[in-house]
């Protein structure tokens, strides 16, 4: 099979054809004219929680549900994303991704694992997240090491046990970010440098949001991410968690390490109304999900429109398409995928002149 278009490459966009069976077997220029339109590699999100009325702790088919859902709008890998919840709650929902990773979904997305947001934060440092949390104690973490669902973790490395915890989670091969934490700058320095020097990967939750901010003389966590120089750091750029001016901030610091997340939730597709968020009431208005006392509440952000997004606060093409996907698949170790490129997994994106989602490709599968 092949698909002509413009190709969004790491450094540029080439007109060309894409050839390519469960992998792509060529990238080649083409001269002559090509259709108007862009093939991106697919989009990667790793801090999804629901969509189009369904959850990742609803269980199975909810998990399939929202996949399927992320899919249609270029996600083609993600990671359904635990809430802060009572304890059996979240074992359960860690046996519901098993589940889906081993048995598939039907045209759906690929799902590598699920990220565990909860419940091992601080509880000053919820945001939206329900009054559930746990200590990582090492017989919780061994809990959810033991199911195999899990290949990202949020934690507050300020809490008790958090360095056993991390040690836990770096040899089970297990990413691990800080977040909704109330440490500091040198906190989350030596938790970074922790993860690090141990051999795994560090990276922050939603950057920004849920830590302390940046202040002259308390630069907080997220000075530490930026500046450490081998941390990734999601954002949530549906321009309401961040500012466009700090999205170019730390793009450009960053660079590679930047990732895109949607920490998307149930309401998301569905428009503006009342929605709910780990059994918590939340008002989705102009496009901004909210808990009652007016905090943020997840979001409504798809991949495709954090984009856009991106272009419009000045990113080129090839760097946004690297924001939703290349970056995330280096961070998550997916390296069979996140490129157009000889060798990947053809999972592919296909975008009109206006950037919305035509086609996309899972594995050399039209699935959307």
């Amino acid at each position: 099979m092949n698909i002509d278009g413009h190709i969004v490459l790491p450094d540029r966009v080439m007109p060309g054809r894409v050839v390519f069976d469960t992998s792509i077997t060529d990238v080649r220029p083409l001269s002559h004219n090509v259709p108007d339109r862009y093939i991106l590699p697919g989009f990667i999100d790793a801090h999804v929680h629901g969509g189009d009325g369904a959850d990742t702790m609803d269980g199975i088919m909810a998990i399939r549900h929202m996949a399927m859902f992320h899919m249609a709008q270029g996600t083609t890998t993600l990671l359904p994303t635990t809430m802060t919840a009572p304890w059996s709650d979240i074992t359960d929902t860690l046996r519901a991704v098993v589940d889906v990773m081993r048995n598939g979904t039907q045209g759906g997305p690929s799902i590598p694992g699920a990220h565990l947001e909860g419940p091992f934060i601080n509880p000053h440092r919820r945001g939206a997240q329900p009054a559930h949390t746990q200590l990582p104690t090492p017989a919780r973490v061994s809990a959810v090491i033991k199911t195999g669902a899990v290949r990202l973790v949020t934690l507050a490395p300020e809490m008790e046990h958090a360095d056993t915890a991390i040690q836990q989670f770096i040899q089970a091969g297990i990413r691990v970010n800080i977040g909704h934490t109330q440490a500091d700058h040198e906190q989350a320095e030596r938790a970074i440098c922790r993860i690090c020097g141990g051999g795994g990967v560090a990276g922050g939750t939603h950057m920004f949001n849920a830590m302390p901010p940046i202040m002259a003389r308390a630069p907080g966590p997220a000075t530490a991410l930026m500046c450490s120089g081998d941390a990734y750091a999601e954002m949530i750029f549906d321009t309401h968690h961040v500012h466009p001016a700090l999205f170019r901030l730390a793009h450009r610091v960053m660079g590679q390490r930047l990732v895109f997340v949607t920490d998307a939730m149930r309401a998301t597709g569905m428009g503006d109304g009342p929605s709910s968020l780990g059994g918590q009431d939340v008002m989705v208005q102009d496009g901004v999900a909210r808990l009652h006392d007016g905090t943020l509440a997840g979001s409504v952000l798809t991949l495709d429109q954090a984009l856009r997004n991106a272009i419009q606060a000045g990113a080129s093409l090839p760097q946004a398409a690297a924001l939703v996907s290349t970056h995330a698949a280096n961070w998550l170790g997916l390296h069979d995928r996140g490129a157009i490129m000889h060798g990947r997994r053809a999972d592919m994106v296909v975008m009109g002149p206006d950037l919305t989602v035509r086609e996309v490709w899972v594995a050399g599968r039209r699935s959307a």
